[in-house]
């Protein structure tokens, strides 16, 4: 079994039941829902039907709903050119786009933008292709000099990666979708181009409105795409669920030199904190038109495998490529050549643990008993999923099966490196939480006679997150 998880974007190369099938057969364990296309009919028809695949299957796919965020983007009547040194007037939407001192004019589609940006801000339209240096700003508009030209067209993407954008994280069409993607009780919601930990927890406060008093929300995955993520990494991942590293925007907002470095930091930070991480954006980017890989895209899927990510991720190459079930499948082989390596082990002190916590302390004796012991697997008993992660923490070589009674945990630990859970009825006593584990694992082939295994466990009847105890059981 892999430990990497493998997040795959649904769209219409891969919206049928025998390709999703193929899919989660060849080793998808998330589908993702990009907001940014469709409507809510069509991407309620793709959550209905991963949904109907994984109950059919009887696989834990987790659903993400990716929320477009706030993207900028150009608005020109015409295609046009932009030359090295030429002055560009740049207006937003608050703006009429006519005849200011005769000069080319560039809007922007996020009324009031233009008090954020600053003289010596950079704009960058279409994937930074073209760039404009702010010289200066008037009340009313900006004058910006080329620096690199080329053919501006309409409602292309922006990104000014020097200016503190006061735009909130969640826009009307973000606010519409939530509300849609919680009603449909998605796994995860992804936030794009979030800056600082206050959106974050904003988010979270909405949702907890949105939703029945009870409800297990979904978790929230903060995407890294914006120079302010960065600066504000500690604060992100203290107050989100789960981090994605999204590598495009991110080698654009930033020098695209210091991306990789970026992913390893982000990697370490969320593993030390036991919180997901997934690497995202063009990993296997030429499978959108060719059957194979190329072998720069091997080595960077390989590389974040041994950085420790918990997953990786495939966007255009599932969602609109020719070849999404070869792609899945020829990621799932080099996570598996690559956790087989030496390479992929997490070196003694990597945690970096100086002050430990009970679930900390717990996790780490279970971890280190399975090796002592040379069990055959760490079986964890939890209902919020928090157990698992602090042991999937540890990258241990050998299986991590959890038990829950919690169907929104079950789908969640979709996303946590090393972990295969199963939906198990609340139990009344410890002993009878034990033998039902070890009676579905053995059911399921997972274990067998005489096998060694690590439980992690508490007392079932408080209803909470409360692991207290780590035995060692072998199997009848």
């Amino acid at each position: 079994m892999k430990h990497t998880k493998i997040v795959c974007t649904i769209g219409p190369a891969s919206a049928t039941i025998a390709r999703l099938t193929q899919m989660i057969r060849a080793g998808m364990n998330v589908a993702r829902i990009n907001f940014s296309h469709g409507d809510h009919v069509t991407n309620g028809a793709l959550i209905d039907l991963v949904k109907e695949l994984r109950k059919k299957l009887n696989m834990p796919v987790g659903i993400m709903a990716d929320l477009q965020g706030p993207r900028i983007r150009t608005v020109v009547d015409d295609d046009m050119k932009i030359e090295k040194g030429e002055i560009i007037t740049v207006l937003d939407t608050a703006q009429k786009s006519k005849n200011l001192n005769g000069q080319k004019i560039i809007q922007l589609d996020w009324k009031g933008i233009i008090k954020d940006i600053k003289k010596g801000n950079h704009i960058l339209i279409e994937d930074g292709l073209m760039r404009m240096e702010i010289i200066a700003k008037k009340k009313n508009f900006l004058l910006a000099k080329v620096i690199e030209g080329g053919i501006v067209k309409n409602h292309k993407g922006v990104n000014i990666p020097d200016a503190s954008l006061t735009m909130s994280a969640v826009t009307k069409k973000d606010e519409a979708d939530l509300k849609f993607a919680l009603e449909q009780d998605v796994d995860f919601i992804a936030l794009s181009f979030v800056s600082n930990a206050k959106e974050i927890l904003n988010v979270k406060a909405k949702i907890k409105k949105m939703v029945a008093k009870n409800a297990r929300l979904p978790q929230i995955v903060a995407k890294i795409e914006r120079k302010e993520a960065v600066k504000n990494i500690v604060e992100i991942i203290h107050a989100t669920d789960s981090i994605m590293v999204a590598r495009g925007d991110l080698g654009i907002e930033m020098d695209e030199s210091r991306v990789a470095i970026y992913q390893k930091e982000i990697i370490v930070r969320c593993l030390r904190l036991a919180k997901p991480v997934i690497v995202a954006t063009q990993m296997l980017n030429s499978m959108i038109e060719n059957p194979r890989p190329t072998r720069a895209e091997v080595s960077d899927v390989s590389n974040a495998v041994i950085d420790h990510t918990d997953a990786v991720m495939l966007s255009g190459e599932t969602a609109n490529g020719k070849y999404p079930v070869e792609a899945v499948t020829i990621m799932h082989n080099i996570i598996n050549n690559t956790e087989q390596s030496p390479f992929d082990l997490l070196e003694h002190g990597f945690l970096g643990d100086k002050e430990t916590s009970i679930s900390a302390s717990i996790a780490h004796a279970a971890h280190e008993l399975s090796k002592d012991m040379k069990a055959k697997a760490i079986v964890v008993a939890s209902v919020s999923g928090f157990t698992a992660r602090m042991i999937a923490r540890h990258r241990p070589e050998n299986a991590v099966y959890v038990m829950t009674n919690n169907a929104k945990t079950h789908y969640q630990l979709s996303l946590v490196w090393g972990v295969e859970s199963y939906i198990l009825p609340a139990c009344k006593s410890l002993d009878e939480l034990i033998d039902r584990s070890v009676e579905t694992l053995k059911q399921n082939k997972a274990i067998k006679k005489k096998d060694k295994i690590i439980i992690v466990a508490g007392r079932p009847n408080i209803g909470k997150e409360h692991m207290s105890l780590v035995k060692v059981e072998e199997v009848k």
